[in-house]
């Protein structure tokens, strides 16, 4: 019998400077699973009172960005005017299309007395008709999200379609994406209607093929063919993945592009920020900025 795995990618640990990450997307030999270009579990991490997380202004273009938590609460605030706190089960959508600024922190009244937080964070590339668009956010509460409870499995259709549901979050190209509880020996069929599919494990450990993937692991699926998950304990799951995009992707720190050179501009207008005519707006109320890296 022919395995349905076409890939197994343990995510790798990032310190994102007392931060704790673990990076499943992208690596050398995999940029994309369906428009899922970037794809990160944050935490799970606990922060005393006083501390934080502070992800300062930083740029992107060509992407648009996906938060989901599943524990804590991060105040989004961006160059478009958004000011939006996210908490667990929402969903923060934030298109970069030709370029937008944003930061990620801390609620100031967690800060003061201290938390937890726990999520995802994975960046979606626009179609070639798509990258130059104008910059968009939008706040999806996750009593707008399809619930669905299948057989010991519980489903949050985050965005695109899945098991006959479709997700209010607006995408611009086929898009998977799912977040699932399973109980114990619960086996859930993944949906076959997407060409590309990742199944990411959060906690707990699964079957799937044949083979066992355990927390922090991602299986990549083999286009077509049929495959369910079954929970070896109980589990929590992200599916990801949608059509491919037939192009190649330039990916360079925050940036996304499929012409090289608009990498390079966009380098270049990044260094720029601040000053007056820069590309970047600039993000209200927000002084401090991530440099552009040295390499």
């Amino acid at each position: 019998m022919t395995s349905c795995i076409l890939d197994r990618i343990a995510g790798r640990a990032r310190d994102l400077g007392g931060f704790s990450v673990k990076r499943v997307l992208p690596i050398a030999h995999r940029k994309l699973i369906g428009p899922f270009v970037f794809f990160d579990e944050m935490g799970p991490a606990a922060f005393t009172p006083g501390n934080g997380m502070d992800v300062r202004p930083h740029p992107h273009i060509g992407l648009a960005t996906v938060t989901y938590l599943f524990e804590g609460r991060i105040r989004h605030r961006d160059s478009i005017g958004s000011l939006q706190d996210i908490t667990p089960g929402d969903v923060n959508w934030m298109t970069a299309g030709r370029g937008i600024v944003h930061s990620e922190r801390t609620h100031p009244d967690d800060r003061a007395s201290g938390y937890a937080i726990h999520g995802i964070q994975s960046w979606v590339a626009l179609p070639v008709a798509d990258e130059e668009i104008e910059p968009d956010f939008v706040h999806h509460p996750a009593a707008s999200l399809p619930q669905l409870v299948r057989d010991g499995a519980r489903l949050t259709v985050i965005a695109g379609t899945a098991y006959g549901a479709q997700s209010p979050v607006a995408v611009r190209s086929p898009t998977l994406y799912v977040a699932a509880d399973l109980d114990a020996a619960a086996v859930l069929p993944v949906c076959g209607e997407h060409e590309e599919r990742g199944v990411y494990v959060v906690s707990g450990s699964v079957g799937i093929g044949g083979e066992t993937f355990a927390s922090g692991e991602l299986a990549v699926l083999v286009p077509g063919a049929d495959a369910a998950i079954t929970a070896v304990e109980a589990s929590r799951l992200m599916l990801l993945g949608g059509a491919k995009l037939p192009e190649e992707r330039t990916i360079w720190w925050n940036l996304v592009s499929t012409r090289p050179a608009r990498i390079e501009q966009a380098k270049a207008d990044w260094l720029a920020y601040g000053q007056p005519g820069t590309t970047f707006p600039v993000v209200p109320e927000e002084e401090e900025f991530i440099p552009l890296p040295a390499a």
